[in-house]
């Protein structure tokens, strides 16, 4: 063997080895398999969860149906997901207590008498100051209404809260089929910022393809005559192409209402006739110019003449002399 083959068979012999260890050392360089991520074990919980309450859902009995639950009761509350809620005794005031409101409560009682009867009615905005009795009259109307004997219980009250209106078209479906008439009640109507759901109420209130049921009728309070915060109009105004145009869209809400019914601050008189009302009819006994000198300052120190604030001091005055507050 020549000098320089035996040179180089050293050589070949020792990068064989370092051949042999370069293979496991990249092997072992390879990444695992990555872990599942947190934020996939949660929505896995997540949707365990949802099919467990679907599977509960289909295992529970079918709701009662509408009509049957229509018997049970003459006032409802709707709830948003399609279901009505007896009312076991609603919360009411007598209509002779109703002081300050005579022009109101009549209008508001020959509307409510002739829709009981299956003549034609509108629907009613009683809107105006705070605490003059409002959602009051509706319901004292709606009970003494109900009471009458060609009426017979067939008018049933049913009250829908003010973020549940989208839902107003579900529940006229629910109603029309029914042989009851209903008052649909919307206490404190009102809207505001970009709040949209004004134009359910619109499209109920005359406008759809399907119209208002003949057997229901819509009464609603608010404080505004609008239903509209005032800078909301004001911003149409200001923002709008055709300012015109953008005002008349926003307050035309109300005029879908065929009855408006305006309630304004009571006089003194006014306000002393309302206590002296509730004291006659709960048997408060007190000399009358001592009620009329504690009923005076009792709303001196409230900023305020109402019925709400004349029943505030009728109740404070019967908790003072131990007269408990029941029907007479």
């Amino acid at each position: 063997m020549t000098k320089k083959a035996r040179s180089q068979a050293p050589r070949a012999k020792r990068a064989a080895p370092a051949a042999k260890t370069s293979r496991p050392a990249r092997a072992a360089k390879r990444p695992a398999p990555p872990a599942a991520a947190p934020a996939d074990a949660a929505v896995l919980a997540r949707i365990a969860v949802a099919l467990e309450a679907i599977a509960g859902r289909m295992a529970a009995p079918a709701a009662e149906p509408a009509t049957d639950i229509l018997d049970r009761a003459e006032a409802f509350i709707w709830q948003p997901e399609g279901r009505l809620a007896p009312v076991a005794k609603v919360s009411r005031v007598e209509m002779e207590l109703l002081q300050g409101v005579d022009r109101m409560r009549d209008t508001l009682m020959q509307n409510t008498e002739r829709f009981a009867t299956g003549l034609p009615a509108n629907n009613a905005l009683l809107w105006g100051a705070r605490g003059m009795g409002k959602s009051s009259l509706v319901k004292a109307a709606h009970a003494t209404v109900n009471a009458r004997p060609d009426v017979g219980g067939r008018l049933k009250l049913i009250e829908i809260h003010r973020e549940d209106i989208e839902s107003l078209p579900a529940l006229m479906t629910l109603l029309r089929a029914s042989e009851y008439r209903f008052i649909v009640f919307c206490d404190d109507l009102s809207f505001d910022g970009n709040d949209a759901s004004y134009k359910s109420l619109k499209a109920v209130l005359e406008g759809g393809i399907e119209g208002r049921p003949d057997n229901v009728i819509l009464y609603a309070t608010s404080n505004r005559r609008h239903l509209l915060a005032r800078e909301m109009v004001e911003n149409e105004r200001s923002t709008a192409i055709n300012p015109g145009e953008a005002v008349e869209e926003k307050v035309s809400l109300s005029d879908r209402f065929g009855l408006w019914l305006g309630f304004h601050k009571c006089s003194q008189d006014e306000f002393l006739a309302m206590v002296r009302s509730y004291c006659a009819h709960y048997g408060i006994a007190i000399d009358d110019d001592q009620l009329e000198r504690e009923a005076l300052e009792w709303s001196t120190t409230r900023g305020s003449r109402s019925g709400r604030v004349a029943w505030q001091f009728v109740q404070d005055l019967a908790g003072r002399l131990e007269v408990r507050l029941g029907t007479k």
